[in-house]
């Protein structure tokens, strides 16, 4: 059974997550403060073996590189971002308080694949609008979904940023996240934890 960390990063509350298995650990978009993400890898005795990008603006990526070198991890990215990483402009941390770069991932996510990382295996599904290549990871087996910056509890991801669709982001959302299970708990890249049933019956952006 996958199990879930979730550390709040940055000036932005960022919501980065550890998802461990016995003593494997995924990364998923790890915004700011290594440090802080290294300290709760090492209280749960675990080590990573991989980062997971659910999209590349700078409030996720933050301690990307750090982390990457420090535990020599390939990255896994949308194509449609993997040269965001090293471009301030369109990670838009050119308009933070620095910029930042990093070299481009070693994978990328080929969309409604389903993927195996060591003991963890989960189905990548494209939600765009809040970015082009913004990505939903579904733990199906596992009973939860890690749905970036396009669902959030009672919202939807921020559509009047370069790069953003808005034409895009509903329509996503409801074709591959609300197909899932009620009871699906939905894990944001910011804000509360919630569950695919009560967005469908709560959330403003779908009533």
């Amino acid at each position: 059974m996958t199990q879930v960390r979730k550390i709040i990063t940055g000036v932005i509350q960022e919501n980065c997550y550890i998802l461990y298995s016995g003593t494997d650990a995924l990364i998923v978009d790890p915004g700011d403060e290594t440090s802080k993400i290294k300290d709760e890898l090492e209280e749960l005795g675990v080590r990573p073996i991989a980062i997971l990008l659910t999209h590349t603006h700078y409030d996720h990526i933050g301690a990307l590189e750090d982390l990457r070198v420090d535990y020599d991890l390939p990255v896994y990215v949308s194509p449609e971002e993997n040269d965001w990483l090293g471009d301030p402009a369109k990670n838009l941390s050119v308009y933070g308080t620095h910029k930042i770069t990093a070299r481009e991932a070693e994978f990328t996510f080929t969309p409604s694949e389903t993927l195996s990382v060591g003991p963890f295996t989960f189905e990548v599904v494209s939600t765009p609008g809040h970015s082009p290549g913004g990505v939903s990871l579904i733990f199906e087996k596992d009973g939860f979904v890690l749905s970036g910056d396009a669902l959030f509890k009672g919202s939807i991801g921020r559509t009047d940023l370069p790069g953003s669709e808005p034409e895009k982001l509903i329509p996503s959302i409801k074709k591959e996240l609300f197909k899932l299970s009620d009871d699906t708990i939905v894990y944001a890249g910011h804000g509360m934890q919630t569950t695919i049933g009560n967005e469908k019956l709560t959330n403003p952006y779908f009533n």
